[in-house]
């Protein structure tokens, strides 16, 4: 999936409704520092004066095309339809419109928040505090799963990996303050003071809350780090074979006797006879550490994930405090966002889809639809020429290749129908109480799916959002109308500046259906292998070469890129890159050579556009966090990555052997 990097002061950023008839410009030359050559640094050569222009704002951790947006729809856009709203009287409890007045409303009410104090969490903390067994236990976290409180496992409901139109339930690994193993095992010292400030960080919020538990840091740094221990790392977590693994319920008790897991299972309303583990040994090892670990540290944990999971919600020192440490400390984020602006993106979060419709209503016509379709089907047709010229696939696998490709279906702007939300309870003066709502909304809404028959018109994203997906169990593309307007596409611009923007970005979900995971996902969802066995291996030897390649590249010092990691993301914008170059080429057949544009020719301009869709600045902290955590590389190796491995972007700028944009020939990886 396309990164929504920081998930934004801002020359390109409106403070008012935009003007419908202004034209955006293509590309703004002025971000080109041409005492740079593109050949040694494209990034640089693109980028480096835009860079200067647009430091990150202390309210973030990364700035780049995506925030730019993001902050547009959500800041500009979405701001005028919720203050337009919450204008309105007399509206009609359990209305769309009512749900985003009100809760908009309770977000700003700080002065009730502050008076309500932790009260709103005493129903919890009276069941942690009653926790006398680890049976006990078991059932107050069933209980938290419900509202979003992690603990060492968890629930969740998606298509059956191997049976794609039916829903089934997956047990995963769960409950990592920092989020990732790599920050619990890394002895380089910033990792080092991250859990230091993390101890710190816990024992400053009990205080504050007034628990009297003995060294909450410490104790809780040392469960996290031993339940760490016996996760698997982010990067096995992308074999979906390794993490295929069906069981029946009743083995979970097998597995982790001292586990009630028919309490935790009831608690939230679970009922299947079997389930698909992530990994099995965690769960057995798990289940012995959790004997093993002493009631109290478990309640002391417990009431920390309770308190982290709602501090945005609490009085300001919680919020603060929190702030912190997971945007100051974590990400390198200096300043928290104004309450209006924070009160929009929480809005936005607990009512995404019906501010959605209002916004894909207001900003995305249905004339975009058709423009994006003809986009879709002129990459499918030059992905399915691609794949004729390959000369590592046999025949036989091209032909399931070519299945596969066929059988993809997209998705648009917005969803073709629209669910129901008036069971959301949210009220003006009960900000927690509405969060809470809207958390088992969503809780209930998984749980009718168990064993039912996936909704293949259900949207992961809400139209608003930034970003676009390849869902391998649907086999399907999906394009929010967030994304579909400038820089990634601009119906003012060029076709080079588009076809290296909203293109690539195209061809780059398409390819996520044959990355490393998406190759093992057939033309229905399955996973399933339709390769011969040679293909695979030449497959695998191709993406080995590209993992090596990408974990040769020091982001900073002592942080290379996980090559591993990030694979997925790096075939996808190697194959986006290709993919939208050959069909810009293809559209420009039997026409004359285009004019140039600002002194540039239609394939340099191809690869500007690239770089503008990636250009964007990190912290040190957002960018040491993105190193470990994250599936797609840093933007300055998006951009710079790929591109030595393509012979056109050499002959688009003449750059000859050596250049550092330039691999050998045999050094060049091509996937698709």
């Amino acid at each position: 999936m396309l990164a929504a990097l920081a998930l934004a002061a801002c020359a390109a950023c409106n403070t008012a409704s935009p003007d419908k008839t202004a034209k955006i410009p293509a590309f703004d030359t002025t971000s080109i520092d041409k005492s740079i050559s593109p050949c040694e640094d494209f990034d640089g050569f693109a980028n480096a004066n835009w860079k200067k222009a647009n430091p990150i704002p202390g309210t973030d951790s990364r700035w780049g095309a995506f925030n730019i947006l993001d902050k547009e729809n959500k800041e500009v856009r979405l701001k005028g339809i919720i203050l337009e709203i919450a204008k309105r009287t007399g509206l009609s409890k359990g209305s769309e419109e009512q749900q985003i007045a009100d809760y908009y409303t309770a977000f700003l009410d700080t002065t009730t928040i502050e008076k309500r104090g932790l009260e709103p969490l005493k129903p919890y903390l009276d069941k942690i505090n009653g926790v006398t067994t680890l049976e006990d236990w078991a059932k107050v976290c069933g209980e938290l799963q419900q509202i979003g409180v992690s603990t060492w496992a968890g629930f969740g409901v998606e298509a059956d990996a191997r049976n794609s139109k039916m829903n089934a339930v997956y047990g995963g690994q769960d409950g990592l303050s920092l989020g990732e193993r790599s920050y619990y095992e890394r002895t380089d010292s910033s990792t080092e003071n991250v859990r230091k400030e993390f101890q710190g960080h816990v024992d400053k919020m009990f205080s504050m809350a007034g628990f009297t538990d003995a060294n909450p840091g410490a104790t809780i740094l040392a469960f996290e780090t031993a339940l760490a221990k016996l996760q698997l790392t982010n990067v096995e977590l992308r074999d979906p074979v390794k993490t295929y693994n069906k069981i029946a319920f009743s083995e979970l008790s097998t597995l982790a006797p001292a586990f009630d897991w028919k309490a935790f299972a009831d608690e939230q309303d679970v009922k299947t006879d079997t389930l698909i583990l992530q990994n099995k040994n965690y769960i057995s090892k798990g289940g012995q550490l959790l004997k093993a670990t002493p009631i109290e540290t478990l309640k002391t944990y417990t009431r920390f994930q309770l308190l982290s999971r709602f501090a945005g919600y609490l009085p300001k020192q919680f919020d603060d405090e929190d702030f912190r440490f997971f945007g100051t400390v974590m990400t390198g984020r200096k300043a928290q966002r104004p309450r209006v602006e924070r009160a929009i993106r929480s809005t936005d979060g607990m009512l995404g889809m019906p501010l959605g419709k209002l916004f894909a209503k207001q900003y995305f016509p249905e004339s975009s639809k058709e423009k994006v379709s003809q986009m879709i089907e002129n990459v499918r047709a030059v992905y399915g020429e691609r794949i004729d010229k390959l000369t590592w696939m046999s025949d036989s696998t091209k032909k399931m290749a070519h299945k596969k490709l066929q059988a993809f279906t997209y998705k648009i702007g917005y969803p073709d129908k629209w669910k129901d939300y008036s069971s959301i309870d949210v009220e003006k003066d009960k900000l927690f109480e509405s969060v809470v709502s809207a958390a088992l909304f969503r809780h209930k809404e998984a749980i009718k799916k168990i064993g039912k028959e996936v909704d293949k018109s259900e949207w992961l994203m809400t139209p608003q959002t930034v970003n676009a997906y390849y869902n391998p169990l649907n086999n399907e593309v999906v394009f929010p109308a967030g994304i579909l307007q400038p820089p990634f596409f601009n119906p003012d611009a060029d076709d080079a500046i588009n076809y290296g923007g909203i293109i690539a970005v195209i061809g780059h979900e398409f390819t996520h259906g044959f990355d490393d995971q998406g190759s093992q996902f057939d033309a229905e969802g399955n996973l399933k292998n339709w390769w011969t066995d040679q293909d695979r291996q030449n497959f695998d030897t191709l993406a080995r070469k590209y993992i090596t390649y990408f974990s040769g590249l020091e982001a900073m010092p002592g942080f290379s890129i996980n090559g591993a990691l990030t694979i997925g993301e790096n075939i996808a914008d190697l194959g986006g890159l290709t993919l939208a170059y050959y069909a810009l080429k293809k559209s420009l057949e039997g026409k004359e050579e285009p004019a140039l544009i600002d002194g540039y020719n239609w394939k340099q301009r191809f690869f500007l556009g690239w770089a503008q869709v990636w250009h964007a600045n990190i912290t040190e902290a957002g960018l040491r966090n993105q190193i470990q955590t994250d599936p797609h590389s840093p933007a300055r190796y998006r951009i710079n990555g790929p591109l030595p491995h393509m012979a056109e972007f050499a002959e688009a700028w003449s750059c000859g052997e050596g250049s550092k944009m330039v691999l050998p020939a045999a050094s060049r990886v091509v996937i698709w």
